[in-house]
């Protein structure tokens, strides 16, 4: 079995070229590796350059994508180019532990054909701290696309894919179909995140409007109001 890393971006020009060299140095034998998908949802900085020229002169087959602009989209776009057995999907600013491949394989063969890595930010802050103690736990309350998300190619067939009328909530309502199929597991190893997001919107308002998300979620709430709620509270 061989993995295919995926991973959407939108002018990820600082971090991207980071988190190609974090994923060969921290992987256990790149011959775990099928392929990195880059899948651009429109970058307008310099992205897709410094992407273009990393992958120049590697070993491991890495390889940019153009798609329509939405996680959900740009996951599916490239999961239906990916040749591994395994997908994993990763957020570009999100660095895996070292070994992540093998601890991924592992599980794998163990029968676990989906899961994450436990979390933590890039950030001291004691709230952030918390939040990522509690990914330790086996909630589906607990989890979010920043611990990545791996899956068999087959699994993904089955169940689907990502649902692309989710602009917001996406990774939460993959999870919640695995786990009503009881198809999901936590490595007890930590994923680094960027806590960025919390700097540049304050950690108490972004987490407020996270909570309402997924309350108005639990209460019903269609992906579209999801969608308007975040454009309004968050990205405005």
């Amino acid at each position: 079995m061989k993995i295919s890393i995926i991973i959407p971006i939108l002018n990820e020009a600082a971090t991207i070229r980071a988190l190609l060299s974090h994923l060969l140095k921290a992987s256990s034998a790149i011959q775990h590796l099928k392929e990195i998908i880059i899948v651009d949802g429109g970058s307008t900085d310099a992205s897709q350059e410094i992407v273009s020229n990393f992958a120049k002169d590697q070993k491991t087959t890495i390889r940019l994508i153009n798609s329509e602009r939405g996680r959900a989209i740009q996951m599916n776009t490239g999961a239906s180019s990916a040749n591994g057995e395994i997908f994993y999907f990763l957020h570009a600013d999100s660095f895996p532990p070292k070994n992540y491949d093998l601890y991924i394989l592992d599980e794998v063969k163990k029968g676990n054909a989906a899961g994450c890595f436990r979390m933590k930010f890039d950030s001291n802050h004691w709230w952030l701290r918390f939040l990522g103690w509690l990914t330790q736990f086996e909630s589906k309350r607990c989890r979010g696309g920043d611990q990545s998300q791996f899956i068999t190619s087959a699994l993904f067939s089955e169940i689907n894919g990502y649902d692309e009328s989710y602009i917001v909530y996406e990774d939460n309502d993959l999870v919640d179909r695995l786990f009503t199929i009881n198809q999901f597991v936590i490595i007890p190893e930590y994923i680094v995140t960027s806590a960025r997001r919390y700097e540049e919107i304050g950690i108490w308002r972004l987490q407020y409007h996270f909570l309402n998300i997924h309350l108005r979620r639990w209460m019903g709430a269609s992906s579209e109001d999801l969608y308007r709620y975040y454009k309004e509270k968050v990205v405005s």
